[in-house]
């Protein structure tokens, strides 16, 4: 290696699996990589040609000729999945594009919608010339002159800046910003109050190119239209989707979603279900009056289990509210077939609240929170922090508040050099913040050892259950054969980290009196027997906890005895000797790198009656939890009189619920380039910004001198969600049994 070159350190903030097989150098201003097996040295392509190299995929990269077995197939997985994912989500698109819509005959004496019949935004074609071929039954005629005029007037001069927007690219194709463009549509969204994030949805720049595709040869859509045949034929598409889905419940099982949704004066039951081909909203129902009795919550879960298919529901999962609980447990007896489960990432995050109320993580918490809180209420001192992190968000948000405070604490850790760098920097001492109260409180702080220690020790006494929020929140992985593995590392982190049993057993109570639930399912024992990355590196016998879960879920899930006699002995025959299929040095290999149920798909063809029960149970979820939505449509949903209005907002929920759930798995991770300052992330982040003498004297905290911020998302990566930390060895038999502590 030449001596001018000087070696970089990978960060944990870059979380690409390729990056564990690299090193990074610097050559002047140029980052170089460097593979750890071939040493060739790459100066450009970034991480993704490192992965191509290492996967020996011919074409970009030289192949490596060193590279392990198990490495070549860990990222010519990751870059499958990279193409699997932007295939999907061009198909997604492809579909809003070519959507056949049915023309309608125009009935005279129709008040519904207007009786124009111009054009009908079907998406944009190949080209952004406009194009005769979208224009059905002609344009122009209408029946409401004056409305439709005034329409065309502010469309006409819309459409001029569109066209040139069409043709304003650069001869490379690259896309332009247009400041016109960029605030007519802020100014749109301003005026109708929609929240700003809705320019993220896949559907917005479909809408945009087929505004521009059109030019200024079409009217644009009137408050009838959209609510009328537009709305309509989204209802049948979106009907469409769902049966599609719903075809896939009777081999993989599926999961009925209880979310709930309280509002100042009404509790909303949102339920969905879910299966590995996607989740799909049913109905939001007002629940407000079953505060007093579960007997009527029970009709109602009955009643959608019945509109699912009994035999294709596994599991019932509701939050943990007791009248949910009950009404859940009753219909457990009613239905012998399925489970009732209590949402794994509510007791997550109860856990990790109850973490947050111990007195000296409280205080360290205590002291982050007031770095955080000056730093976000004062412009100048945040673009300085902007500056020295390079970008990167002091403030992480998580999905729930609990789980924000300790994710903020380790990306405060994970900057400690940036922070202590700039608080002893020339430039923060020439600022006029760093005399201010705060300013001193955080210097103080930022330069005290002890802080550090205790945030790292947080830092990884937490990891463990943040990994596992993860792993139970993907919403696109079925997380049912990692949760019992997941919690098992996260007590034994605890243990290994706090050393004495009266120390780790605090902790340890406050995950049982929690999970304890979760810790005694059936199925999330079943999830690990029949989860092969866990089943075969087990030394010795697993726990009779395991065994008799799997059993239990035999005779709930599988009526037939003789089915379960079978069951059983594929089990002892097969399975547990890895004798068949299963012993194929592909089946080995895959055991790491494929979902569970793909792999029983795949390589349990010999016991046909064990794979089918191992690909129901493997499929589930655990979360109940639905999307963050704009709730106004359910709002107005239960205010309405009217029998017509109340059921077209019934179908506008369902429309609107439905293409958002759609996009999971399509659209990039928004989440991780939310600025914490937006509204869109307040409720999460809220503790850790709120500056209550700002409320009074906010002249130090104009938002307009805040310099235009950008996430530096490629030092973020996507973050990891836990399953190759997850590890092999599970011998502590004190974590197994359970252990609360009694003496």
């Amino acid at each position: 290696m030449a001596s001018h070159l000087e070696q970089l350190p990978i960060t944990p903030l870059k979380q690409d699996p390729a990056w564990k097989h690299v090193q990074m150098f610097k050559h002047g201003d140029r980052v170089q990589l460097k593979c750890i097996y071939c040493e060739k040295i790459f100066k450009g392509g970034g991480i993704h040609r490192i992965k191509e190299h290492l996967a020996r995929q011919k074409g970009n990269a030289a192949t490596c000729l060193c590279v392990p077995p198990d490495v070549r197939d860990l990222m010519q997985q990751s870059l499958n999945g990279a193409v699997s994912k932007r295939r999907k989500k061009d198909k997604i698109v492809e579909e809003i594009m070519n959507v056949n819509l049915i023309p309608r005959e125009v009935d005279p004496f129709d008040n519904e919608c207007d009786a124009h019949t111009g054009v009908q935004f079907v998406g944009a074609p190949d080209t952004l010339e406009p194009s005769p071929n979208l224009l059905l039954n002609g344009v122009g005629t209408s029946g409401g002159a004056t409305g439709d005029n005034r329409r065309k007037r502010g469309k006409e001069k819309s459409f001029a800046n569109a066209d040139s927007l069409a043709h304003g690219n650069n001869g490379l194709g690259a896309k332009q910003v247009n400041n016109h463009l960029h605030a007519a549509i802020g100014k749109f969204l301003f005026d109708i109050g929609a929240p700003l994030d809705a320019v993220n949805s896949i559907y917005f720049q479909p809408m945009v190119d087929a505004i521009v595709s059109v030019g200024s040869e079409s009217l644009l859509p009137s408050q009838n239209d959209i609510r009328g045949w537009v709305l309509k034929n989204s209802v049948e598409e979106v009907k469409a989707n769902v049966d599609q889905i719903a075809a896939a419940w009777a081999k993989t099982g599926c999961s009925v979603l209880v979310n709930q949704h309280k509002t100042e004066t009404k509790v909303l039951l949102n339920f969905l279900v879910n299966c590995p081909e996607g989740t799909v909203f049913l109905k939001s129902v007002d629940a407000s009056g079953f505060s007093s009795s579960s007997d009527s919550l029970y009709e109602l879960f009955k009643q959608v289990v019945e509109e699912v298919g009994a035999s294709n529901v596994m599991q019932v999962i509701t939050n943990n509210d007791e009248l949910c609980i009950a009404a859940a447990r009753r219909l457990a007896d009613t239905f012998p077939s399925l489970y009732w489960t209590p949402c794994a990432v509510c007791c997550l995050d109860m856990i990790l609240r109850d973490f947050t109320k111990i007195g000296w993580i409280n205080a360290i918490i205590e002291q982050a929170r007031s770095i955080t809180r000056f730093m976000y209420n004062h412009s100048a001192v945040l673009n300085m922090v902007r500056r020295y992190t390079s970008g990167i968000d002091v403030v992480e948000s998580a999905v729930t508040r609990s789980a924000t405070n300790f994710t903020t604490l380790k990306r405060i850790v994970d900057l400690k050099h940036n922070l202590q760098s700039m608080v002893t920097s020339q430039e923060w001492m020439d600022s006029p913040y760093s005399k201010k109260p705060g300013g001193l409180e955080m210097l103080d702080i930022v330069s005290n050892q002890s802080f550090w220690s205790s945030c790292a020790l947080i830092t990884r006494l937490t990891i463990p259950l943040l990994q596992l929020l993860r792993i139970v929140g993907n919403k696109k992985r079925p997380a049912m054969g990692y949760v019992y593995a997941g919690m098992y590392r996260a007590k034994e982190a605890i243990k290994r980290e706090l050393n004495k049993r009266e120390n780790y057993l605090t902790y340890w109570n406050i995950i049982d009196h929690w999970w304890q639930q979760q810790w005694q399912h059936p199925l999330y024992a079943a999830g690990f027997y029949l989860n092969p990355k866990f089943f075969y590196s087990f030394e010795g016998d697993l726990p009779n906890e395991i065994l008799s879960g799997m059993f239990d879920c035999i005779e709930r899930l599988v009526p037939d005895i003789i089915v379960q006699d079978k069951i059983v002995k594929e089990m002892n025959s097969s399975y547990k000797s890895g004798a068949g299929d299963f012993g194929r040095k592909m089946a080995i290999r895959a055991r790491e790198i494929m979902l569970p149920a793909e792999w029983w798909l795949t390589y349990g063809g010999s016991c046909p009656n064990l794979a089918r029960l191992a690909i129901r149970v493997l499929s589930q979820t655990c979360c109940s939890l639905g999307l963050h939505l704009n709730h106004s449509s359910f709002g107005q949903l239960y205010d309405v009189r009217n029998s017509l209005e109340h059921q077209r907002l019934k179908d506008l929920v369902f429309v609107q619920y439905n293409l958002r759930l759609k996009q999971i798995g399509y659209e990039d991770k928004k989440e991780d380039s939310v600025d914490p300052l937006s509204i869109d992330a307040n409720s999460l982040v809220e503790d850790w910004l709120r500056e209550d003498t700002c409320l009074g004297d906010c002249s130090n905290s104009d938002w307009m001198a805040l310099d235009s911020h950008a996430v530096n998302t490629m030092s973020l990566g996507p973050p990891v969600d836990g399953i190759d930390e997850l590890g092999a060895v599970f011998d502590d038999y004190e974590v197994l049994k359970r252990v609360k502590g009694e003496d």
